[in-house]
Order: structure tokens, then sequence, then C-alpha cells
């Protein structure tokens, strides 16, 4: 282990929003002497290992990264640059149509790359909302704990400074809470937002597809035509005209038939 690695131990863990997590104990190495996890002492809740990749060294403190954001980095950043690169592809293609035949290839591992990509970015969508499941969870079991204490004040059961503690740490929770949940809402956004780019940007082959489709071949071999994909026109102002000379000679029959 490098000297940086070594430093960790003993350090404390905290999450990206401030909460402590514990002390970090140890760390389990690969065969080659490379970090595989981080072991953290929690205090009651024993023992837990985090992936090396999870954590950050800040000064005297070890940053515990959750998977969900490092997943979500990984996918918007893979993604963005794959479309840049189809954008600038379809621009090549748009400038010098000789190389499409070419372009297709590259089009095709591209297109390919998206579709991996949207089935991992469908695995972090659901790390998503099962984070913000999680945080309304705890979020209301704090907000429990607030109110309880506050009859319990009420009612002369602890005092003023107990008080005021409790409320200040729930407070403090449900701060960093929703900073979370603000950071979750806005990957949620970004990635919907590619999401829709990819869109906009597949869509059209799609339509030029259709349309190649439709002025192939009818059914007697033949091209169709412009003139056959025409519809029919809606009837003009002048056949009012006609259609009130049909109705006069019909209430004339009438009138002739009734004075026979």
């Amino acid at each position: 282990m490098s000297k940086d690695e070594v430093s960790i131990i003993g350090k404390p863990v905290k999450d990206m929003y401030g909460t402590t997590i514990g002390n970090v104990l140890g760390t389990l190495t690969h065969i080659d002497g490379c970090i595989q996890t981080v072991g953290v002492d929690c205090g009651s809740e024993g023992l837990k290992q985090i992936p090396y990749d999870q954590i950050v060294l800040q000064g005297d403190v070890v940053i515990y990264i959750p998977r969900w954001r490092i997943d979500a980095q990984k996918i918007l950043r893979e993604k963005r640059l794959t479309l840049k690169r189809l954008k600038a592809l379809m621009g090549i293609i748009s400038e010098n149509d000789a190389t499409k035949s070419d372009a297709d290839l590259i089009h095709d591992t591209y297109k390919t790359k998206l579709m991996e990509l949207d089935e991992a970015e469908s695995k972090v969508r659901d790390e998503l909302s099962t984070r913000l499941d999680e945080l309304d969870g705890q979020e209301n079991i704090v907000k429990v704990i607030l109110f309880d204490t506050k009859v319990q004040f009420k009612s002369d059961e602890i005092s003023d400074y107990t008080f005021e503690s409790v409320k200040k740490q729930c407070n403090n929770l449900l701060e960093r809470m929703s900073h979370e949940r603000v950071e979750v809402n806005n990957v949620q956004r970004r990635i919907e937002e590619l999401s829709l780019e990819c869109m906009e940007l597949t869509q059209p082959k799609k339509e030029m597809i259709q349309e190649s489709a439709v002025s192939y071949l009818d059914t007697s071999g033949n091209t169709l035509t412009e003139h056959e994909n025409i519809l029919p026109e809606p009837p003009m102002e002048n056949s009012e005209p006609s259609m009130q000379t049909t109705i006069g000679a019909q209430n004339n029959y009438d009138g002739s038939t009734e004075s026979s």
C-alpha cells in the first residue's frame, strides 16, 4: 500500500453530507497489493466494508461516496460523450455524403453503445428511486422523534436544554437529507434530459425509413408517384348553386304532381 492508502487507517468516515459513519479499521487487498475494500467500524452496527473506489480522503476525514452517485456520474459522462460523437458523425455525413457507407459502420457502434447505456441507465434510475424512498422513510422517523420530543418538553418530562439539543440535531439531519434529495432530483433531471436528446437525435432516421417505405413500390410493381399521394381537395364554393338547382327542380316536380 502507498503512504496515502495507509494514512486513511484510523480516520473518521463521514458521508457527503456530514453524517459520521464510523472510523476506518483496516483494509482488504488484492494479491497485487491494491486495496479492494475498506473496513469501517460503525459501533453497534458492526463492521461495514466499503469498496475503495467509494471513498475520498479530504484532510483528516474520509468521505464516503454512495454507489448511486458514482454510477450516475459514469452514465452521464459516457452518454454525453456518445451523443457528442454521434452528432459529429452526422455532421460529417451531411457535409460529404460519399462517406455515408463508412460512417454507417461507426454509427452502428454508437447505436449499440447507446442501447447498452440505456440498460445501465434503467438500473441507475431504480437506484435513485430507491434512495428517494429511503430518504422519505428516514425523514418521517426524524419528524416523529422531533414531534415526540416536543410533547415531552411540553409535559415537563425533559429540560429546555435537552429539547433544544434534540431539535438542533434533528433539523441538521433533515437539512442534510434535503441536500441529498435535491442532488438525486438533479441527477434524475439530467438523465431525463439526455434521454430526450438521444430520442431527438435518433428519431429523424426512423422517419426517413418510413418515408422511404411509403415511396417505394405499389402492388403493381410501379413506383408510387407524388400525384397518387395527394389527398382529395374539399368541395369548392361554386358547387353550392348546383345543389340549390337540384333542390329547386325537386320542388317544382312536387308542385306539378299535386296540381295534377
